[in-house]
């Protein structure tokens, strides 16, 4: 079983940088892949970013250039690094692990952008 919790969402202004944090728990987190997805009101949930368990990234046409997932697996902790952010970006972001048969998701934490 895997357990996650995000930490780092909040309230910045455009072109400014914030960074999101996934702690893992349970199962060795250094194992599985990673993906990092978000969610506007209204709009259907998007896949952000993946790293997997050798630390090859991907990342949605979007945000690439901008943001940057990492993972320090003996912190069990995955990262979103954004930069230059736009009022686009604002969502609730969610880090979610593809352990299977289960796609462990944590609660999610609220970016807003303001312009």
């Amino acid at each position: 079983q895997v357990q996650l919790a995000e930490s780092g969402g909040g309230l910045v202004q455009a072109g400014n940088s914030l960074r999101l944090s996934c702690l893992g728990s349970g199962r060795s987190f250094g194992s599985y892949n990673m993906n990092w997805y978000r969610q506007a009101p209204g709009k259907q949930r998007e896949l952000v970013a993946t790293i997997t368990s050798d630390g090859s990234t991907s990342y949605a046409g979007s945000v690439k250039g901008r943001f940057t997932i990492s993972r320090d697996n003996a912190k069990n902790t995955m990262y979103l690094q954004m930069n230059n952010l736009k009022p686009e970006d604002t969502a609730s972001y969610y880090c979610k692990a593809p352990v299977w048969p289960i796609d462990y998701s944590a609660q999610g934490t609220q970016v807003t952008v303001s312009s």
